[in-house]
């Protein structure tokens, strides 16, 4: 969620060329066999439930059916949206944190699908801190990555309980084992997916965590797409029929997973056997119900969250240049229902 960091030293021309190399190599217009067009969908992480649209997808053969031959690629070192805007990829994962700053950067990256209607971020802690609230983060410490966002968030979140945001200290850990570093007293937050580290803690290792939810606080700060399927202008223009074939079997994934949780980790362990199994059934469940507002049809975008956050971004000085909402996002791809 906090990869919009990476995005900005990512434009430069050697890390961009890094980013190529680590996607594949190859010719993407090259026949896939028996007359499919192969396509690539590049992870933003490690296999996880918020994927499993696209695992189930693919174990059904809907994907084939359709004329596809896709392939799950691991994350590129520099990011998702110049693997894309390269053509190295065709379809990724990104948050709305990083699309923004990439598009304003001139990457022509687009978003086809919110794959969480809402935002399943939540700062997570030890229950025995003694956190409640935004305003007990006073006299706490924070661990990140050192990110402009991390401390704007907070520090509102903060203020908007009542607290003096000057009182949360930030240390800046990286990609760590979370929990250790907070029951070895590192620090005592940090911001993580409801769905799949908290869940992971409380459920699986049996911890004793607590959390604080975004989406509790959307009267402090906006509530925002992380993750959504994403894609290039450039195969938009080129090959629309791909996209929509894409998407029109992505969708039917991802109304299996609302409707059976177990067919989501069942489809993601035998693609990715390597997974916490136990982790996958209790975060499947959990998404089921997330995934989508009861009567919306899973992955339409709201244009006024575009906008919101947008803005957001640029007060808080993380973006200085103006982007094209209408631009960044579509839901032209989505089948109608």
């Amino acid at each position: 969620m906090k990869r919009w960091l990476l995005l900005a030293a990512g434009l430069a021309a050697a890390l961009f060329a890094g980013a190529l190399m680590s996607a594949c190599g190859g010719d993407d217009d090259d026949d896939g066999g028996g007359g499919l067009t192969p396509v690539t969908f590049m992870l933003n992480w490690t296999p996880n439930t918020y994927h499993s649209g696209v695992y189930i997808a693919l174990e059904r053969g809907w994907y084939r059916e359709a004329g596809l031959d896709v392939k799950i690629i691991e994350p590129a070192a520099g990011g998702t949206a110049q693997v894309l805007a390269a053509g190295k990829a065709d379809f990724g994962v990104m948050a709305q944190e990083e699309i923004i700053p990439a598009r304003a950067e001139g990457v022509p990256v687009v978003a086809l699908a919110a794959l969480i209607q809402h935002n399943d971020s939540s700062l997570y802690f030890l229950k025995s801190e003694g956190i409640t609230r935004p305003r007990d983060l006073e006299g706490k410490t924070y661990g990140g990555f050192g990110g402009v966002l991390e401390r704007q968030l907070i520090s509102e979140l903060v203020k908007c309980d009542g607290g003096d945001p000057s009182k949360v200290k930030f240390v800046e850990v990286g990609n760590v084992d979370y929990l250790a570093g907070m029951e070895s007293n590192r620090f005592d937050f940090v911001w993580v997916f409801e769905f799949w580290d908290v869940l992971r803690a409380r459920e699986v290792e049996k911890k004793d965590v607590g959390s604080l939810k975004f989406i509790d606080y959307t009267h402090c700060i906006p509530d925002w797409y992380t993750p959504l399927i994403v894609t290039s202008e450039q195969l938009i223009k080129e090959k629309p029929d791909v996209v929509r074939k894409f998407m029109e079997a992505t969708v039917r994934g991802y109304e299996v997973a609302m409707q059976d949780p177990q067919a989501a980790a069942d489809a993601i362990m035998k693609g990715a056997p390597e997974s916490d199994r136990r982790l996958l059934e209790v975060s499947a469940e959990y998404l089921s119900t997330r995934y989508v507002d009861p009567g919306r049809p899973w992955g339409l975008q709201d244009r006024e969250v575009w906008v919101t956050f947008t803005e957001y971004l640029r007060r808080a000085g993380l973006i200085d240049k103006e982007i094209d909402v209408d631009a960044a996002f579509t839901n032209d791809f989505l089948p109608k229902r």
